[in-house]
């Protein structure tokens, strides 16, 4: 089950919000509904579902429906039209009081404005949420320690909020939601009002975070780079309405129409696409114990490469063997390959953003082996099949 989905979900600004909603139903423009009844639409038919531990981003340009979408999902704005399921509860047929609870328990919800109270000390900001929770005070305070703790504020609990930066402002914000251990996290703009290098900390404040939390995220940004660092997905908005929903390598490399071309355009490809989108299958390698020179240089001159991986029993990779040393070690009358196998070697991680790995490959005599976490083998990047494959993705963005 989804943690989080949105069916056919509308929000319209203004008296009559029926009208509206069939004008939109019979193909009428945001624009048009304007100009015919003075009605503002902020949603138009939005459908998605969030995963769990998923980090969603949703974009737009101002005025696209991202805010208002991410209202909805908490109910802080009602929804004309639609529904919305947290953990399989439609939210929208909660009372008050049961609403009030799912957004403390299960909610957490941090904006681009900072709201500290400028009076409470740091830790009594974090702990908020908890204090309307009716929390008692010792409780909270502790959680609420942990929480600062989390985002990089130890040391900083009873100072007031005009003695913090804006970005230490910010992750005050941040641990008020988290103090109350939630399960989602929305965040509306939440790092828009900083300055860029700020902002930037704190985007890896937050990945970071997440490793550990494993929280279900929704995102709102008008930043592009911001969403393509952030986001497990994108939902890019225009007018309302939802035009495309996918990875960050799918929303640059198969853009649905003119909009989000023109959207992505000016992205460097190179800092999206990763070591796993890129990589080659395996076409053969040598088993340590069992292959010798010989078997290893047969493998070569059958597939056409001029070096080899070596993996051991357990199919972990132990290291790279050339051609060259195969017949030098043939020549010497020997059949041990570990005599001739290569240890220090270059690998990375299936996620390695394509960017890093001209550094890496440079001057590398051998293909760039590709392995999980337990170093497994999952695949090998050849310096041409790194340019050939950035060089057809830009092309494939030109040509839609």
């Amino acid at each position: 089950m989804s943690k989080i989905v949105v069916e056919g979900l509308y929000k319209v600004f203004g008296p009559t919000p029926d009208k509206a909603l069939a004008m939109l139903k019979e193909g009428r423009s945001k624009n048009e509904i304007m100009e015919s009844i003075r009605h503002g639409v902020g949603v138009n038919n939005a459908s998605f579902a969030v995963e769990e531990g998923e980090i969603i981003v949703i974009m737009g340009l101002s005025g696209s429906g991202k805010s208002t979408l991410v209202r909805c999902l908490n109910r802080l704005i009602t929804p004309s039209a639609g529904r919305v399921l947290i953990d399989g509860q439609d939210i929208m047929e909660l009372s008050s009081e049961q609403l009030r609870e799912v957004r403390q328990s299960k909610m957490g919800m941090v904006f681009q404005n900072f709201a500290l109270f400028p009076h409470r000390t740091v830790a009594e900001n974090a702990a908020y949420g908890l204090e309307i929770k009716g929390v008692d005070k010792e409780t909270r305070l502790a959680k609420a320690h942990e929480a600062l703790e989390l985002v990089g504020l130890k040391g900083w609990e009873d100072v007031l909020p005009a003695q913090l930066s804006g970005g230490m402002q910010q992750r005050v914000g941040l641990a008020r939601a988290l103090a109350l251990d939630p399960d989602i996290l929305l965040m509306d703009e939440a790092f828009s009002a900083l300055d860029p290098l700020i902002r930037r900390d704190m985007q890896d404040e937050l990945i970071n975070l997440q490793e550990k939390m494993h929280k279900t995220i929704v995102f709102i940004s008008h930043d592009l780079d911001e969403a393509l660092k952030l986001g497990d997905r994108i939902v890019l908005m225009k007018d309302g309405k939802i035009v495309q929903i996918g990875t960050p390598e799918e929303i640059l490399t198969e853009p649905a129409d003119d909009y989000v071309e023109r959207f992505v355009s000016e992205v460097d490809i190179s800092r999206v696409l990763t070591a796993d989108s890129i990589m080659q299958k395996v076409v053969a390698v040598a088993h340590l114990g069992t292959d010798g020179p010989r078997a290893a240089l047969r493998k070569m001159k059958n597939h056409g490469i001029s070096s080899l991986f070596v993996l051991d029993k357990q199919h972990t990779l132990v290291g790279v063997v050339s051609a060259e040393q195969a017949v030098h070690l043939i020549n010497a009358g020997e059949s041990d390959l570990s005599q001739i196998i290569c240890t220090d070697l270059k690998t990375v991680l299936p996620e390695t953003p394509a960017q890093d790995l001209f550094g890496i490959m440079h001057d590398l005599a051998y293909p760039l082996a590709v392995v999980d976490t337990a170093n497994k083998l999952k695949g090998v990047i050849v310096r041409g099949t790194l340019l050939g494959a950035l060089s057809e993705r830009k092309g494939g963005q030109r040509d839609v």
